[in-house]
């Protein structure tokens, strides 16, 4: 998505609902309760790749071959643990003879002291392949010739995001893990400060090279919980956000010895956007619902080269509440004596 049609719709969708917001909210905590989610989703991770001009732009695009993930989330008190990964039994994540093997892991934490929200994660993805192949090679054939293939290359991700909420009565973390649920409508706008170390490594006719990456962003978004029904027991809650933030990046060749050549550092001004959707259903007990979230980096290496870092996904999720276990609660509260913010 390009910067002007994002600033428009961000416009736009701001607009509508600013104007749909309402003055009061009642919050209903579930911190008490020990939560256990499956979820489900369609992860897309792309690396999109463009050279030369404006008119005439060569697209390439580097993808997984895993494209169904799913994870596992257990939430209690302040604490949102999540573990992602790919079977290979799912739909989308076994095509290797054209595609390559590909693996995924991310493992995240949520903590949500009072207003604040604070999410910390580790992610390592594995085999990379040029999805766009009809676009550069004309007689290719989907289906029996295999596609362009990065098996070495490896991304491993240590980052985080510090958020805070801004408008009183307003949960941003029924939207984000159910813990809460909102039972009248309301919105606001949330600053948000992402941070990201990225490791990239890769062999290539015998010749290995290793990339690290620096990143940091700073957004402002806009967050409405729209709650509908009688009962308030379905919501739904969309949002959009713009941002702006810098990478540096320092890349090496390793050579047969363990020596670096060909080192070259540099820095990058970056644009992000994010826009998503989340409709949900909620009893004290059993929740379920989906979400579709769009994320999107993008930064100019040279005058006709950028980069766009692209996430697309869907997801669908069921979930369970119930008391916790005696020794979780016990051993919960010992914790907290020695940290308080917990």
């Amino acid at each position: 998505m390009r910067p002007k049609s994002a600033i428009v719709f961000l416009c736009s969708l701001t607009a509508v609902l600013v104007k749909a917001q309402t003055d009061t909210a009642k919050i209903k905590s579930y911190a008490d309760q020990v939560m256990v989610r499956v979820n489900l989703d369609t992860n897309i991770e792309n690396y999109i790749y463009t050279e030369g001009p404006e008119d005439k732009p060569l697209e390439t695009i580097f993808t997984i071959n895993n494209k169904t993930r799913a994870s596992f989330s257990i939430d209690y008190r302040i604490i949102s643990a999540t573990l992602s990964f790919t079977p290979s039994f799912l739909p989308g994540n076994n095509d290797d003879a054209l595609k390559g093997s590909s693996s995924y892991t991310d493992l995240r934490f949520r903590f949500f002291p009072k207003k604040f929200i604070q999410t910390v994660y580790y992610k390592n993805v594995k085999g990379f392949y040029v999805e766009n192949m009809s676009e550069l090679y004309p007689g290719w054939r989907e289906g029996i010739d295999p596609y362009l293939q990065f098996p070495d290359l490896r991304i491993q991700s240590f980052g985080g995001s510090t958020a805070y909420v801004l408008k009183d009565n307003f949960s941003l973390k029924s939207i984000y893990t159910q813990g809460e649920w909102q039972k009248q409508s309301r919105g606001s706008w949330v600053p948000v400060l992402d941070y990201d170390l990225s490791i990239f490594r890769d062999m290539l006719n015998g010749q290995k090279s290793k990339e690290t990456q620096y990143s940091f962003a700073g957004s402002m978004g806009y967050f409405y919980n729209w709650v509908l029904g009688s009962k308030k027991r379905v919501n739904i809650a969309p949002n959009v956000s713009l941002g702006v933030g810098g990478l540096f990046s320092s890349s090496w060749d390793i050579n047969k010895d363990g020596s670096k050549s060909n080192r070259e550092n540099t820095e990058y001004f970056t644009f992000r956007f994010t826009t998503g959707l989340h409709i949900g259903y909620n009893t004290d007990r059993i929740l379920f619902g989906g979400k579709f979230n769009v994320n999107a980096t993008t930064y100019n290496e040279t005058r006709n080269q950028t980069v766009q870092n692209n996430n697309i996904y869907g997801l669908l999720y069921i979930g369970y509440r119930f008391p916790p276990p005696k020794v979780v609660e016990r051993n919960y509260d010992r914790v907290q004596k020695k940290i308080p913010i917990l």
